[in-house]
């Protein structure tokens, strides 16, 4: 590669890195429990976005807050909307503290991702 295309790659490179966020990729709308609530009860988790998502690359992975992971299976899609992910625990959630990280492909083929946590009251 050239030092004129070296150049102009750095540059191509520092302008995508400038651009602003990309609002016509699956954002995360609405969660429920929300980011930083506190809870009586959790026995599911639904993630709602702003596209459709190809639910066979997407995923909800659910750990306390210091890392350990809680078992689940795969989150499912909602089947009455395209835009809702859902993962089932096995059972209710125990009182403590939990981290929701997420990573959806939407149907326009962009990837995002993205975490947050509550707290399941004693």
């Amino acid at each position: 590669m050239t030092r004129p295309m070296k150049a102009a790659a750095f540059v191509a490179g520092l302008l995508l890195a400038m651009t602003g966020p990309a609002y016509a990729h699956a954002m995360l709308e609405q969660a429920a429990p929300s980011a930083g609530s506190t809870v009586a009860s959790a026995d599911k988790i639904r993630l709602s976005f702003t596209e459709a998502l190809e639910p066979h690359f997407s995923t909800i992975v659910l750990t306390t807050r210091d890392g350990k992971p809680i078992e689940t299976p795969k989150a499912a899609p909602d089947p009455a909307d395209a835009r809702t992910l859902v993962l089932t625990p096995a059972s209710p959630l125990a009182p403590g503290s939990y981290h929701v990280a997420w990573a959806v492909l939407s149907v326009d083929t962009h990837r995002t991702q993205g975490g947050f946590d509550f707290t399941v009251k004693p």
